[in-house]
């Protein structure tokens, strides 16, 4: 890895397995027409903050448990059935709905409801006792996903409907702390348009949900859509969107743990231009993944109108040989990057301020080049409507590196700060989940690396000298650090500590 210090390698990193886990769409019947239920996650939330989701969760150890003593509850659900005990007690948990017994739907009381808040088993006690039933429950599996490697924890998801019908059942928060601050019902139709005008986050399974449900939906027949999606429910690769325009494709790289994979991001309209952006390819599976990518472009009408390369570490770069077995167009980066390929025809030079126009069906989108070489001499941004393809600025898994031997850390901090100024709307970024708060995720890592930096500054007015000592003192907060990394980090401060004058470097170490 082009981050790590020279000679310095990480320990290889062990996937876990797939956590099984339900979602729910609760659907209902209102004004004519159907509406699907979904919450704003709070944007305090470690894991996918500020999107609109379904409610759902894992499955725990007590929904095993429960399903184990008591075999005839839910039996007609089959091979779902754990699944639909983890889907009962997260509609309770989480929006206060339960079945009636009777084939309808209530609001959960607040006495019940905070018995299973506290204790994820007084779901079964609750039902023991009587007051929750599970009589005439009726769902549907619609969608299968397993969640793609962008993160350390990956789930196994079961997507199901529940229609509440004319219940007339609205969800209420739980008491104490929500993974949700809003809900709100929404016609399918209207989740897209709103996602497609950058209005709102969602996920990317549950975009392609909506995609498929409306693609079958009849005169707004939600309940038909659903009903054919359960015949056979959609499972394996989708297309994966993280904005409008948008798509990526997880290319396994040598990166830098926790991550595992770089996000190749396509950019451009289903049949017009599009553009593929850090296609990492070095190995047979990257290859298989990116020619599959190309083949359904090319099904669409497409055509590719460049190759644009964020920056040239090994991450980011791809097989230059590999990728033209699968497609042939011209490269584009800056000129760092473009010195670290081989010769290759047609490139162009991309610099800050360069427009990279992109043709599609309803029109022209705009990326424009930002430059931010804190990270990596010559990385380059695109900044769109959508949001930044943000390199290897910040990531949602992780951490970033600023390198000792090339990087820059007053550029990086700077280019931090510029990105914030945008208010983009999304950050794309190189490794890891969309982002999509970016003002709180800069805001986060500019605060931490000035943090950072004052502390190594403290450490050599304290008297700290060696490199040794002063990484040790500057990461007296951080214990788990790796000592090379963290004297590697260290080592980029003080070069800018030095290059501003606030410290000296001399033969014997730094001092004030």
């Amino acid at each position: 890895m082009d981050e790590l210090p020279e000679g310095f390698s990480l320990p290889s990193f062990e996937a876990r397995a797939h956590i099984p886990s339900a979602s729910v769409m609760l659907s209902r019947t209102s004004e004519g027409s159907f509406q699907v239920l979904m919450g704003h996650r709070s944007s305090e939330l470690p894991a996918f903050p500020d999107l609109w989701s379904f409610p759902g969760g894992g499955v725990s150890r007590v929904d095993r448990k429960c399903a184990e003593s008591h075999p005839e509850w839910l039996s007609e659900m089959g091979e779902n059935r754990l699944s639909v005990f983890t889907l009962l007690r997260e509609m309770v948990e989480e929006v206060g709905i339960s079945p009636d017994g009777e084939g309808s739907f209530v609001e959960v009381d607040d006495e019940v409801r905070g018995i299973v808040c506290r204790d994820k088993s007084g779901w079964s006690e609750v039902a023991e006792s009587g007051g929750i039933s599970t009589s005439g429950f009726e769902c549907q599996v619609i969608t299968e996903r397993i969640t793609p490697p962008q993160s350390p924890t990956r789930f196994h998801n079961l997507f199901f409907h529940v229609a509440l019908g004319d219940s007339g059942v609205e969800p209420s928060f739980p008491p104490g702390r929500s993974e949700f601050d809003e809900f709100r019902w929404w016609r399918p139709e209207e989740v897209i348009t709103s996602w497609e005008n950058n209005e709102l986050h969602i996920p990317p399974p549950i975009v392609t949900i909506f995609r498929d449900l409306i693609e079958l939906m009849e005169d707004g027949d939600l309940l038909s859509a659903c009903a054919e999606m359960a015949k056979d429910p959609p499972s394996g690769p989708h297309r994966f969107e993280y904005g409008p325009g948008v798509e990526c494709i997880l290319i396994p790289t040598n990166t830098l743990p926790p991550s595992t994979h770089t996000n190749c991001f396509v950019l451009g309209e289903r049949g017009g231009q599009r553009v593929i952006v850090d296609p990492a390819i070095r190995d047979e599976e990257g290859f298989n993944l990116l020619m599959d990518k190309v083949e359904e472009i090319r099904g669409d009408g497409s055509t590719i109108l460049c190759t644009i390369f964020t920056h040239r570490h090994q991450d980011h770069l791809g097989d230059m040989d590999l990728i033209s077995q699968i497609y042939q167009a011209p490269v584009w980066a800056s000129e760092e990057t473009l010195s670290a390929l081989p010769e290759i025809p047609g490139t162009r030079k991309l610099s800050e301020g360069d427009i990279v126009s992109v043709d599609g069906p309803s029109g022209r989108s705009d990326w424009e080049v930002l430059e931010t070489p804190g990270h990596c001499p010559g990385q380059i941004c695109l900044v769109g409507e959508p949001g930044v393809v943000a390199a290897d600025n910040c990531t949602m898994v992780g951490t970033i590196l600023v390198p000792s031997s090339d990087g820059d850390m007053g550029a990086y901090i700077s280019g931090l700060e510029r990105l914030r100024d945008l208010g983009p709307h999304t950050l794309f970024a190189g490794h890891g989940p969309l982002i999509p708060n970016p003002e709180r995720t800069l805001t986060q890592y500019i605060e931490h690396r000035k943090d950072r930096h004052a502390k190594v500054l403290e450490a050599v007015r304290s008297g700290c000298s060696t490199l040794r000592e002063i990484a040790s003192s500057a990461y007296s907060d951080a214990p788990g650090a790796n000592p090379a990394l963290a004297e590697d980090q260290a080592l980029s401060h003080l070069k800018e500590l030095v290059r501003t004058g606030e410290v000296r470097g001399t033969s014997d170490g730094f001092h004030v």
